[in-house]
This record gives C-alpha cells, sequence and structure tokens, in this order.
C-alpha cells in the first residue's frame, strides 16, 4: 500500500483535517478479508460486517428483485458486491445491500469491471443493529443527490421499511403492506412481510 493512501485510512492527528482520498485510490487499496471501504466526501470509512439475519433477508430481496427483472428484461440487479460512485471533487462511493441499474442506464462501454460510474435507480439498505439512523440517511441522501430513483431501507427488527423518492418524499409500510416498484420496477409488488420471511 502507497505511503498516500495508509495516511487516508490513518485517523488525522489532532487538530489536523483528514486526507480526501478518491474512488481511484480506493479501487487500488488491496483487499483484506472481511474489510470494505466507503467513501464519504473522500473520507474512508470501514464497512462493518453483516450478520447472518442482515445477509439473509438481503438474499431474498435480491431474488425478488432478479427474477422481476431477469423475466422482463428490465436491467442488472446487484448485491452487495458493487460499489456506485455518486460523487466527485471529493468523491462519494457507497454500497448498497442491494441494487438494479435498468438497461439504459448501462454505460454503452459496457458492464464495468470497477466501481460503476454513477447511481443505481434502485438502493436497497437493510439496517443491522449497530447502524447509526443519521448515517441510513446520509445515505439515502447520497444516492438520491446522485440520482437513483428509488431507495428502500428496511428495519428487521420492525419487519417494516421506508421507501424515498427524489421529491423528498419518505413512505412507511408495515409488515401487512405491500410494496410496488414504482416507475423503477413497474409492475413488481410484494407483501413488506415477504422482504423478511427467511427460513428460521
Amino acid at each position: 500500500m502507497s505511503a498516500a493512501r495508509q495516511e487516508a485510512l490513518s485517523p488525522p492527528a489532532a487538530g489536523q483535517p483528514a486526507r480526501l482520498m478518491t474512488a481511484e485510490e480506493l479501487w487500488e487499496l488491496p483487499e483484506r478479508p472481511g474489510v470494505r471501504y466507503e467513501l464519504v466526501r473522500g473520507v474512508p470509512v470501514e464497512v462493518p460486517g453483516a450478520g447472518a439475519l442482515h445477509n439473509l433477508i438481503a438474499a431474498l430481496v435480491y431474488r425478488l428483485i432478479y427474477e422481476f427483472a431477469r423475466t422482463r428484461n428490465l436491467g442488472l440487479v446487484f448485491t452487495d458486491g458493487v460499489a456506485y460512485i455518486l460523487g466527485h471533487n471529493p468523491d462519494t462511493v457507497r454500497i448498497p445491500d442491494a441494487s438494479f441499474v435498468s438497461r439504459e442506464r448501462i454505460p454503452e462501454s459496457g458492464i464495468p469491471e470497477g466501481f460503476w460510474p454513477g447511481a443505481p435507480d434502485l438502493a436497497v439498505e437493510i439496517v443491522s443493529p449497530n447502524d447509526r439512523a443519521e448515517d441510513v440517511h446520509d445515505k439515502v441522501r447520497d444516492y438520491l443527490a446522485a440520482g437513483t430513483r428509488l431507495v428502500w431501507v428496511l428495519w428487521p427488527k420492525s419487519r417494516s421499511l421506508t421507501v424515498y423518492t427524489p421529491d423528498g418524499q419518505a413512505r412507511e409500510l408495515g409488515p401487512e403492506q405491500e410494496l410496488d416498484g414504482g416507475d423503477v420496477l413497474p409492475g413488481f409488488r410484494a407483501p413488506v412481510a415477504a422482504l423478511f420471511a427467511v427460513e428460521s
């Protein structure tokens, strides 16, 4: 690891501003098992590992979206292995738990090998017990500001969901209600409870 990248990952000395990292520098970091970083306005933030319940819910949500989008040839669906560059100067890179990119927004050059340039059409975040509400809301703002058309935030403890749209609306849905895909996944409908129906 270069000295510059090591410096960017090290806490700044008292009273000193953090050195900002670029998305390119983040991509070039050597892989370490179980360690991932997002970039929040140039500052690397370690993404903690997910628990078993979180992982099962993410897989279920991915499967529901994937099966719907694939049969209609709507676009690409990703798990949390894909990071999106949401802004530059300073750079912001976020890793949603699941995401969808419509066919029209796939780059002409094809599927990128590195970070995805731009925002997904749909970003899904699953709240873990150690997540702070402020951090979750920051992610939602970053997605919407970058052009994401729909954000779903899942709350496993209450088995509920919040739907965010670029017009500033936030709609709360309980387990007895139904989720739809809006104009991002037209025709998609699923009971909110189904998003949490993991095997126990």
